[in-house]
């Protein structure tokens, strides 16, 4: 477990380390140069991002960009940010990204190399810091290390931009050595209630519609889960359910002969557990995955939580997705020849509320233990949320699992504290009045399912 001095000493370092320096930036700027003046860190303020020279990127250029976000969360108002970050950049690394999230499939399959290990994380949200420690302390994505990010990159969190755009230039980087999963919050309704949407706004103005239309789309483009050495399952919510097929009967008044096509139909009496061949067909390029319809997997995999009562059914709490038993894991695991199943979307706060399941203290849970494997619940965001109603926190801390060759099915667990103290920051939403968890969801408010970017 890292200790609380290590992670000072990490975020002291990150805070004063000049170097490197963003690869093939601009001269710095007047008004860069009068925000470092104004405040009384001596650190030197980064010249502006630039695309690399060359189209491609860089480790030094990745590098670059981490210390560079990092100067800024601690040195510039978030309106300022732009000086050092123009918007031009955010959609050509944002759109960049999106372009390779595009072309993976919804299950992706993660085959390490002899030797390499695979790093899964779960929500991070915004909280860019504890981001960069947890980077650091696993060992950055190489190709002797692949990382797994399970959602929940944006909202609640004062740097979820920034924390995106970081994780999203690994991608572009190492595309083969960094997947990124879509989380519940990697929608419009997550982000217009719990602030994403207003960060993007505030950092960018009147170019910020823009750049968030280009986060959105790319979100469509995060594929929902992986299948990690043929034996580790990993997505944000969890497990889901299949369709049933009813035929339509034919109409008296049809001609003979004439052919009807069967309507594929959630039975809301009945459901199954899907299968990974129906996953793979599942519609995932929408903006709110639906809570009814036909195409039901993806709010189902981003949105369910395991519970301890057997079987499958409607997740009332959150009016979407499911509850699922140690049955329907066992089930899971058995049919598909996995030994262990990796989730997140649960942190304390949820956790406060589900006396059936153990406390998010330490950054992860073993919720199920059953004959073929386990069900995990991962959480990589420490002392969350950042901005809390009540003066008691939950002091948390967070946690990523560490998958090592050859079977890759016995994971290792390391927890972290958070980085403190953390850089003064606003809130983008009202926490004081918006719910803690993603309970009570106004469903009303969410999108119809359909795209409205394509």
């Amino acid at each position: 477990m890292s200790q609380p001095d290590a992670v000072a000493v990490a975020a002291a370092a990150a805070a004063t380390d000049p170097s490197p320096a963003p690869a093939h930036a601009m001269p710095q700027p007047d008004a860069i140069a009068a925000a470092a003046a104004a405040t009384a860190d001596p650190s030197p303020a980064p010249p502006v991002v630039e695309w690399p020279e060359g189209g491609a990127l860089t480790r030094d250029w990745v590098a670059g960009l981490e210390s560079t976000l990092d100067w800024c969360s601690r040195h510039l108002p978030a309106d300022r940010l732009p000086v050092v970050l123009p918007s031009a950049l955010v959609q050509r690394l944002v759109l960049a990204a999106a372009a390779i999230l595009h072309r993976e499939p919804n299950l992706v399959r993660v085959d390490p190399r002899p030797g390499q290990a695979v790093v899964v994380v779960g929500d991070v949200h915004g909280q860019l810091h504890d981001v960069i420690f947890l980077l650091r302390d696993a060992g950055f994505p190489s190709e002797d290390r692949i990382f797994v990010f399970n959602g929940d990159y944006v909202d609640r969190g004062a740097w979820g931009l920034e924390t995106f755009l970081l994780l999203l230039a690994w991608k572009v980087l190492l595309p083969n050595c960094v997947f990124l999963l879509r989380g519940n919050h990697e929608s419009k309704y997550c982000t217009s209630v719990y602030g994403f949407e207003k960060e993007v706004m505030t950092k960018y103005k009147d170019h910020g519609p823009q750049v968030y239309r280009k986060f959105l789309r790319c979100f469509e483009d995060l594929p929902l889960a992986t299948i990690i050495a043929g034996c580790v399952y990993t997505a944000h919510g969890g497990v889901f359910r299949g369709t049933i097929v009813v035929p339509l009967k034919r109409s008296k008044k049809g001609k003979k002969g004439h052919k009807h096509k069967a309507d594929s139909t959630v039975d809301p009496t009945y459901m199954k557990l899907g299968s990974l061949d129906e996953l793979l067909k599942a519609r995932r390029t929408v903006l709110d995955p639906p809570w009814e319809g036909s195409n039901l997997i993806p709010g189902d995999v981003l949105w369910s939580d395991p519970s301890l009562q057997m079987g499958l059914s409607p997740n009332k709490e959150r009016g979407i997705g499911l509850l699922w038993g140690p049955d329907i894991t066992q089930q899971f695991l058995r049919t598909n020849h996995l030994k262990l199943i990796i989730r997140s979307h649960e942190g304390p706060d949820a956790r406060d509320k589900r006396h059936d399941l153990l406390g998010m203290d330490n950054g992860f849970t073993i919720d199920h233990e059953v004959e073929c494997g386990k069900l995990i619940t991962l959480f990589s965001a420490p002392d969350y949320p950042q901005f809390q109603a009540s003066e008691e926190r939950h002091n948390n801390r967070g946690a990523y699992i560490v998958l090592n060759p050859p079977d890759f099915a016995t994971p290792v667990f390391h927890s972290f504290e958070a980085v403190k103290p953390r850089p003064a920051a606003h809130p983008f939403y009202d926490f004081e009045e918006v719910i803690d968890s993603d309970e009570e969801l106004n469903l009303d408010a969410m999108d119809s399912g359909t795209s409205s970017l394509s």
